[in-house]
């Protein structure tokens, strides 16, 4: 088991945190209950949107192989399912790409309403007419999510260490796997 762990987060170790990107990483336990939920939705594919740590933590071949990450950063151009993605820009992506996936999972770089716009944009062009969403934001934002994308907090909060402020994760359904707090985030008391 020691030899999967380390396997399945070689994306964090080789991949330190850009903070000029607003790159932060979740954690090595939040990314395999986050990929546990997506594959416990049956989803055959998803689309990772500025969710690098996610996509290259894909074990299961099959959904990796029907999947895209959409990010801005081409360190990555490389990995056959990249796909270069500027949030300013939302439907500029391959017009192949339009309704193609049954998940949807998005970690924009930024907060606010201006750019969940733009992403909510990505998602309705990405997602197949019943597809499911993730997203992770702020608490705040529960109503413009809701408003934007029909998404709502569910219990698990996910652990982004290196980031200042404690995110929700919001869904479009009820959650399978992320129903329960995430034990590495202390409740508030």
């Amino acid at each position: 088991a020691m030899a999967d762990s380390k396997a399945k987060h070689r994306f964090l170790l080789r991949n330190p945190e850009n903070g000029d990107h607003n790159q932060y990483w979740y954690s090595a336990a939040t990314i395999d209950a986050i990929l546990d939920e997506i594959e416990a939705s049956g989803a055959a594919s998803a689309a990772f949107v500025s969710t690098p740590s996610l996509y290259f933590s894909v074990k299961n071949l099959q959904l990796k192989g029907a999947s895209k990450v959409l990010d801005f950063d081409k360190k990555w151009e490389k990995d056959p399912g990249f796909v270069f993605y500027d949030f300013h820009v939302p439907t500029d992506v391959p017009p192949e790409l339009e309704h193609q996936f049954d998940y949807v999972v998005v970690d924009p770089p930024f907060i606010t309403e201006e750019v969940w716009g733009k992403y909510a944009e990505t998602v309705r062009f990405l997602m197949k007419p019943d597809g499911k969403i993730m997203c992770t934001t702020i608490p705040e934002n529960a109503n413009m999510m809701a408003g934007l994308l029909g998404v709502s907090p569910v219990a698990f909060k996910p652990s982004i260490p290196n980031l200042v402020y404690q995110y929700c994760l919001y869904l479009n359904y009820p959650p399978l796997v992320l129903s329960r707090p995430n034990p590495e985030i202390p409740e508030e008391e």
